[in-house]
């Protein structure tokens, strides 16, 4: 199976990729292609390219920015195994205009990331910079709620409330998280920013909360499960506890 089919199809991440395939068949339309344009993306905190290789594969010219050096080995044979180009540059959110060009990506991508950075709102903004008009930012982070239920379904109703009632949504000294948010939090950062949010969608509604064992054991099971996970993805009462939220927002 290739990368791009493992990741549409994932239950973790297909929700996020369906997401991306529409602003890719959109552009299409746009342009009066029957194929995608290509466009100039960038991935912030892309890693070994768990997304960076599979859009790579559709043709788009990608670049990785990450600051961990060995990710973006791990990410370079990635691209050699599936024969395609991604440039990978050492680098973070908050410097992002250090490598790449202002108002040169059509699609930046920030997953995971502003739950480490030291300042949020600034490193929106160089997101913001390195995006055309008309350019999309993709946006996955952490859901406070989520983490509020998962403490208590595992016992810890101390740090459930903990995490409930702490501004960063911590549970406790030992988070290894150093911030969630709510989707309120999200779309105002991203309004803040100056930028128009045109979707919502939870990521990991019933993934995490599914025994593993339940999957495993039945062959189809994980396709049925992705299938529950895109049914509700846009559901505000299932996005509320999603473990993460994703967001689209455009630059005018």
């Amino acid at each position: 199976m290739t990368d791009r089919a493992r990741t549409s199809r994932s239950p973790r991440t297909g929700v996020v990729w369906d997401a991306l395939t529409d602003i890719l068949t959109a552009t299409a339309g746009a342009s009066g292609a029957t194929e995608p344009a290509v466009l100039s993306i960038v991935d912030v905190g892309g890693g070994t390219g768990g997304f960076a290789v599979p859009l790579a594969t559709l043709g788009h010219h990608v670049t990785v920015v990450d600051p961990s050096p060995d990710a973006l080995a791990s990410l370079e044979r990635r691209a050699r195994e599936e024969r395609v180009q991604v440039r990978a540059v050492q680098g973070d959110a908050a410097g992002l205009l250090d490598v790449v060009a202002a108002e040169s990506a059509d699609l930046i991508l920030c997953h995971g990331v502003l739950e480490h950075v030291d300042d949020v709102a600034p490193a929106v903004s160089s997101l913001v910079r390195a995006l055309r008009s008309g350019g999309t930012l993709s946006v996955l982070a952490a859901n406070r709620n989520a983490v509020v239920l998962a403490r208590a379904i595992a016992g810890h109703f101390s740090e459930a409330r903990h995490a409930m009632d702490d501004p960063a949504g911590r549970w406790g000294p030992a988070d290894p998280l150093p911030r969630r948010f709510t989707e309120q939090q999200l779309v105002a950062l991203l309004d803040g920013a100056g930028l128009t949010v045109r979707a919502v969608h939870g990521v990991r509604g019933f993934h995490d909360l599914v025994p593993r064992g339940h999957v495993d054991a039945d062959p189809g099971a994980a396709d049925a499960l992705h299938d529950l996970e895109a049914a509700t993805a846009d559901r505000a009462e299932f996005r509320a506890l999603a473990t993460q939220l994703h967001l689209l927002a455009d630059k005018a």
